[in-house]
């Protein structure tokens, strides 16, 4: 028997599948429970990589990449084939590509830091080559980026979900971290990528964690609100009844006893109920703790939540700018895809109601992992590669660039001032109408759901799902002028940061925030330590 790795890399996190090729049929299922680069965005490992070193970033990511792969319970001695598929940042971390080009952008910026536009088109590989602890004649099979900006697990998207054959202006959205998009109006498609945040992961939230068994996913309103648990198998069970409002547990369910933490669609769904319930007033939760508490001692605080309404936030505004650069009215867009893990378990009807979708989509479809599931079809179907690369090729694509768009900029102030603020929607509107913006409409009706899978990952195999925590490493070094004070490990807010008797500083790649914090270097009394000079153990 022979097997092949289908694997999908992610900014929140690596997912898995081993694979019979003898019959397509999927073994098993392994994910990690969070990236092992520091940062919680993919801009974070970007300048992670740009400032360390992209050999560093490399080996750091393999590690882990092979650790997953041990955990698959098939012998990788007989892998014969590995598919990949993720966003072109971390899919050129895994192949050892350089990143200058997407971290630079602009032909000026390019030519003044003589950068070279790096191809990123379908190709098999060498995948021992690239770091892989598999037999040396193991294939990569790698799919192509549609731009360098636009990888190949928003390619997955549009071609899983049937986006690409749609006649009707349609919408697909992979909810996460960078929240990928593409509008198609006719022949013409738009993209974008929003930086959305690590809450749409569950991540930077306090009891926040990826989609796993133990995870609080939805709350469903039953006169009260029903804790929806994922079990041991990924599907959503009942747990404990809530009443918010009178901060209390009114019924135990199923589930009672089981819940670890929350995933990004259960801080969505909470920040629908404490909007229905009125307790979420100029960026604060006015309940008699600031807390909203759910079940087995988890709860959301004010700053989880408002860390979701920034990336509700960002994605709204993402798809507003879309539509006005592609010169359509709200009511003509209706038909929604929703791609990726918090797309599969977030209640759309709730996530349209609070921003999340666009208020005119009627028809919804939620529509799983693509990129991993695309990267699957690639294993079973090696030739694949020649037909994603000519769609790859055909697609007209316009990207806009959020982070410099004007458009973009103007409607997330108001977004921010919404979220933040309790600015209204009539001011939210009249301030986009002084910059010639559409207004944004309410959600009418009860939109058509069709839920295409039941989970993210529809098939887990014969030996189910592993999950690995034990995952990144240790960066290290010692500073000449340190006095071990430990002033800089207690100002660490991840507990990432360790000194050793011998004065020798321990990061945690795995926890720690990278360049998004770089509160030890900031707080160091002497000057002395520098996160830069850092090594891999």
């Amino acid at each position: 028997m022979t097997y092949g790795i289908s694997l999908d890399i992610g900014t929140s996190g690596t997912r898995a599948h081993a694979v019979d090729l003898s019959d397509g049929k999927i073994l098993s299922t392994a994910m990690t429970a969070c990236h092992p680069l520091p940062g919680a965005n993919i801009m974070d490992h970007l300048t992670f990589c740009i400032n360390m070193g992209s050999d560093l970033a490399h080996n750091i990511l393999m590690d882990t990449v092979n650790k997953v792969i041990k955990s698959l319970h098939v012998d990788t001695n007989k892998v014969e084939r590995v598919a990949i598929c993720g966003n072109p940042i971390q899919l050129s971390l895994f192949q050892g590509i350089p990143v200058d080009d997407l971290a630079f952008a602009g032909e000026n910026a390019h030519e003044a830091r003589n950068i070279k536009q790096q191809k990123r088109d379908a190709g098999v590989f060498n995948a021992a080559a690239v770091g892989l602890d598999v037999p040396d004649s193991t294939e990569l099979l790698v799919p192509p980026a549609i731009k360098h900006e636009i990888g190949a697990d928003a390619l997955a998207m549009m071609y899983k979900s049937g986006f690409l054959e749609q006649k009707d202006n349609c919408l697909v959205t992979d909810y996460g971290t960078n929240a990928e998009m593409a509008l198609k109006v006719g022949d013409e498609i738009y993209t974008g990528s929003a930086a959305a945040g690590p809450a749409m992961e569950g991540q930077s939230i306090k009891y926040g964690m990826l989609a796993a068994p133990g995870a609080i996913s939805d709350l469903e309103y039953d006169f009260r609100w029903r804790c929806k648990v994922l079990d041991d198998d990924i599907r959503a069970q009942d747990g404990d009844l809530y009443d918010f409002g009178l901060e209390m547990c009114m019924e135990e369910g199923p589930m009672h006893g089981k819940a670890k933490g929350i995933t990004g669609t259960g801080v969505i769904a909470a920040v629908s109920a404490v909007m229905s319930s009125n307790l979420w007033r100029k960026g604060k939760l006015k309940t008699s703790n600031g807390k909203c508490v759910m079940q087995d001692g988890v709860y959301v605080d004010s700053h989880d939540i408002s860390e979701a309404c920034k990336a509700i936030g960002a994605m709204r505004a993402g798809h507003f700018t879309l539509l006005e650069h592609a010169g359509i009215k709200f009511d003509e867009l209706d038909i929604m895809y929703m791609a990726g893990a918090s797309g599969t378990y977030v209640d759309p009807v709730k996530a349209r109601e609070i921003g999340l979708l666009p208020p005119s989509c009627g028809t919804i479809y939620q529509i799983g992992n693509t990129s991993l599931s695309m990267a699957t079809d690639i294993l079973r179907k090696p030739e694949l590669l020649d037909e994603l690369q000519d769609i790859a090729n055909q697609i007209r694509s316009n990207h806009v660039m959020f982070a410099s768009d004007k458009t973009f900029e103007q409607i997330y102030i108001q977004e921010l001032a919404y979220w933040e603020e309790g600015m209204t929607l009539e001011k939210y509107n009249q301030n986009l109408s002084f910059y010639g913006i559409q207004p944004l409409p309410k959600p009418k009706g009860v939109p058509t759901v069709h839920r295409i899978v039941e989970r993210d990952i529809p098939v887990l195999g014969e030996y189910g799902l592993t999950i690995l925590d034990d995952i990144g490493t240790e960066l290290v070094g010692k500073f000449d002028g340190c006095t071990k004070c430990g002033y800089c490990v207690d100002e660490c807010p991840e507990k990432a940061l360790s000194q050793d008797e011998d004065g020798t500083m321990r990061v945690s790649t795995k926890r720690c925030l990278g360049t998004a914090c770089y509160r030890c270097q900031m707080h160091c009394l002497e000057g002395v330590y520098k996160y830069d000079q850092l090594k891999m153990v």
